[in-house]
């Protein structure tokens, strides 16, 4: 059962059940974000960001890989991944490879913490460490803009025209965040990526709501719990939180009672809960 939610001017849909699959498509963005699910209208997606290599956020990219050749997608999806597990992602692939008898190729793209690339016409992506037993990361969406210097602001717009065709230094470049996602990661990653707050969209785990398990048992699987979100919410400035990755120990429809009831106010208009309203996580 896919979800769908609007998040400011973006669109998240896919399926997150923490331990069993995450894939989700932002598809303004032309990204698909974890592949533990091979979902079929993902599969033309060109752009593919790796969190980490546990199975239930990678192990079926190969499946997603087979699907692109079925539906006729010759060129190679270019895959953004922590850096260290490039060698063991590509000895697998070419091992499903063997066995599907085709070819599962893919243009990888290792990252570490701070590393930007350039998604084209404007688009960056900047990789944060997150903080799980192994390899992980997230990932920051943004777009480089041009924003005229206060002290040009009182020109007119011929003059400030003719200083930027002769190169004059009128403006300020500036990063504006647009979309950042973080999943199975400690709290520990909002005090040392706290860019993360001022995101206009925050994509970012919650993988225990309640008493069923407490903070220190969420710290212990190196997990987010609710409580850890609701102590910060005064910091929150993003236009959408998307929380998602809950544990299958709660139903869809315990996750959206318990969220609706606890939510601070603060943050009750802009909080998007990914899960389905009703009915099951599987099947």
């Amino acid at each position: 059962m896919l979800t769908e939610v609007s998040a400011g001017p973006y669109t998240i849909r896919g399926i997150s059940v923490g331990g069993v699959y995450t894939s989700l498509q932002v598809p303004e963005l032309g990204v698909v974000l974890d592949a533990g699910v091979p979902i079929r209208s993902f599969a033309g997606t060109d752009r593919i960001f790796l969190s980490h290599g546990h199975s239930d956020h990678a192990s079926a990219l190969g499946s997603l890989l087979g699907i692109r050749g079925l539906i006729g997608k010759d060129t190679p999806p270019r895959v953004f991944l922590p850096a260290e597990i490039e060698a063991p992602l590509r000895e697998t692939l070419a091992v499903q490879g063997r066995l599907l008898r085709a070819s599962l190729d893919v243009e990888t793209v290792p990252m570490l913490p701070g590393d930007t690339h350039s998604l084209g016409h404007g688009l960056w992506v900047r990789a944060f460490r997150t903080h799980h037993p192994v390899p992980s990361l997230g990932y920051q969406f943004f777009r480089r803009v041009s924003k005229l210097k206060p002290e040009h602001q009182h020109l007119p717009p011929e003059e400030i025209a003719r200083g930027r065709k002769a190169g004059a230094d009128l403006f300020d470049e500036m990063e504006r965040l647009e979309l950042a996602y973080a999943t199975d990661t400690l709290s520990r990653v909002l005090e040392t990526s706290p860019e993360l707050f001022d995101s206009r969209v925050l994509i970012l785990e919650c993988t225990f709501l309640d008493g069923k398990r407490t903070v220190g048992d969420a710290q212990e699987r190196s997990h987010l719990h609710f409580e850890e979100i609701r102590a910060r919410a005064e910091r929150f400035q993003n236009e959408a939180l998307v929380l998602m990755h809950f544990s299958q120990a709660y139903s869809p429809s315990e996750v959206h009672a318990v969220l609706r009831a606890q939510v601070p106010e603060r943050l009750r208009d802009r909080l998007r809960i990914f899960a389905p309203e009703s009915g099951r996580w599987f099947g």
